[in-house]
């Protein structure tokens, strides 16, 4: 049985019912349904984070769980069925763990708030837009974002930036381009790769990254 077509079915649930109602509050589609949890800080520093989560060759490794009560799309351009179509911008947010943290499914509580809170080591911010089938993609590229890994408890301190093409595939790696960041990334640049595990409780995306910064 086609495990991306399972997991595709609640997701076709849930976009038509932000689309029914980011529609409902037009013009204000981007503000946050009342409720909306704010997102967990990280318990540590920046440099602690860093740390944890380089080896000794520079690497970064760490996952990603998206918190799907803070997706918000535009109300156009949708298809028929309310999910977002080619040409679509959108902004979410989610959690950064520690690289092996997460499963398919694991990682955020119905609610949106972290189901592992003493291991949130930042905040993951991605806007971007969808390309190609949009959210009726099963395979292949279906957005192009930028993503911001804020690391730690200060909020732009230690930030790396990545942009490419996001996959439908699960267990397929992207690449992506880092194009800079804060502190210690402040001129960094090189390449790493995002793969989907899967979808989390929230129909957030479960992700795990690898980056090989340089200067």
């Amino acid at each position: 049985m086609d495990r991306k077509l399972i997991d595709r079915t609640p997701l076709i649930a849930i976009a038509a019912l932000l689309a029914t109602f980011l529609v409902s509050i037009a013009p204000s589609a981007a503000t946050p349904p009342a409720g909306t949890p704010t997102a967990a800080t990280s318990g540590k520093s920046a440099s602690e984070v860093l740390a944890q989560i380089t080896d000794e060759e520079g690497v970064l490794r760490f996952d990603v769980a998206e918190d799907g009560t803070r997706f918000l799309f535009a109300p156009e351009p949708v298809f028929e069925d309310g999910m977002p179509a080619y040409g679509n911008p959108f902004i979410t947010q989610g959690y950064i763990y520690p690289a092996g943290t997460l499963t398919e499914s694991n990682g955020v509580l119905p609610d949106g708030s972290p189901e592992f809170p003493d291991l949130v080591l930042g905040e993951w911010t991605c806007r971007g837009w969808f390309v190609g089938e949009g959210a009726h993609a099963t395979t292949g590229a279906w957005v192009i974002t930028t993503q911001v890994y804020n690391f730690g408890s200060e909020v732009g301190d230690v930030m790396l930036i990545a942009e490419g093409y996001e996959v439908a595939d699960i267990g397929i790696p992207s690449e992506r381009a880092i194009t800079g960041g804060t502190g210690p990334f402040s001129i960094a640049r090189g390449e790493g790769t995002q793969t989907l595990l899967g979808y989390n409780p929230t129909m957030g995306v479960n992700l795990t990254m690898e980056f090989a910064p340089t200067n």
